[in-house]
């Protein structure tokens, strides 16, 4: 009797082992390079990595279950930002990841920024996001008040490779400047914050989405101002590169701030052409499902801005084959 018993706890102990095998086989790891986690790019990602999961043994979708891939389980990994996730894309180490529009696409084509480098070529297009302003942050007091100005100024420009490390120097460079004319700080998110309320710094560049969390901390503990990109610079700046649009940042956007001129650019996500189709298709599906829309509203501020009406936006680097194909079947690509 004993050794019936312990024979069939034995066979209960490997079928038990053996569905778990399964439903590790089952599952599907997908991650998603973003950016610092002050900055805008990373609580988006956390957003996008849960509307696009469905882990087994989750409810039904439109039951209170998620309506993402099944299997899958996404995960944000905060980076150092477009350039970074570019080369991590292409690397093979993350699966997909937020760039800026202009560089992925100088990525792509090895021009701008990226004269000089291999091609991307296996670089591929998800979807355009949402739109992302260049904040140049000062301490209202501090008599800055346009690019110029920055002369002899101690600036971050954010770290070397992130896509607001690459913007900042083109806006020195639009506004007749190098990085060699201010005392160039490598700061990120709260670090570049920090940093300008001790008085370590005289302004940082943020390129992001509006509102970011570090300047909404920021501008709640000091009082700051965005330094206007605007004039003859900006001028120079979107007429070279068609990446750039002049924009503004609404007044009250950061406490005490008020409406400021300045540039913006897109943020699209992006993978490679290595990986699976069924599964881009699958995951681009998921990301446009109407149950999603409840979790991109309310997830981030950003979020409602993030819709398929401009999922095609300023998109230049190919599609990839799956999301390409999702697109077409709903009359987004003839």
């Amino acid at each position: 009797m004993i050794k019936l018993f312990k024979t069939a706890a034995l066979s209960a102990v490997l079928a038990l082992g053996l569905a778990g095998n399964a439903s590790a086989q089952d599952i599907n790891f997908f991650t998603i390079g973003t950016g610092g986690t002050a900055y805008t790019y990373y609580p988006v990602g956390g957003v996008i990595a849960n509307a696009i999961s469905k882990p087994p043994g989750s409810r039904e979708c439109g039951k209170g279950g998620s309506c993402g891939v099944d299997g899958l389980i996404a995960s944000a990994v905060s980076s150092r930002g477009s350039v970074d996730n570019v080369n991590a894309i292409i690397s093979g180490l993350r699966n997909s990841g937020f760039a800026q529009s202009d560089v992925a696409y100088w990525a792509y084509t090895g021009t701008g920024t990226m004269e000089g480098s291999k091609p991307a070529t296996d670089l591929r297009t998800i979807a355009a996001l949402f739109e992302e302003h260049i904040h140049l942050v000062a301490l209202a007091d501090s008599g800055i008040n346009s690019v110029a100005d920055l002369a002899g100024k101690r600036v971050s420009l954010d770290e070397p490779g992130s896509g607001t490390y690459v913007d900042a120097n083109l806006i020195l460079e639009a506004n007749g400047l190098s990085s060699d004319d201010v005392t160039a700080e490598a700061l990120k998110g709260g670090a570049a914050a920090e940093a300008l309320r001790n008085g370590k710094i005289d302004a940082f560049f943020v390129v992001a989405g509006y509102p970011t969390g570090s300047l909404v901390e920021l501008a709640s503990a000091a009082d700051i101002k965005l330094v206007p990109i605007d004039g003859a610079g900006a001028r120079a700046l979107t007429d070279k590169y068609g990446f750039f649009a002049s924009s503004d940042i609404p007044a009250g956007t950061y406490e005490g701030v008020a409406k400021t001129s300045t540039v913006s650019v897109g943020a699209q996500w992006f993978t490679s052409a290595s990986e699976d189709e069924e599964l881009i298709y699958n995951i681009t599906k998921a990301l446009w499902n109407k149950e999603s829309r409840k979790l991109l509203d309310v997830g981030h501020a950003k979020g409602k801005t993030i819709t398929p009406d401009t999922a095609l936006a300023g998109v230049g680097v190919p599609l990839h084959a799956g999301a390409e194909r999702f697109y077409r079947e709903v009359g987004l690509v003839k």
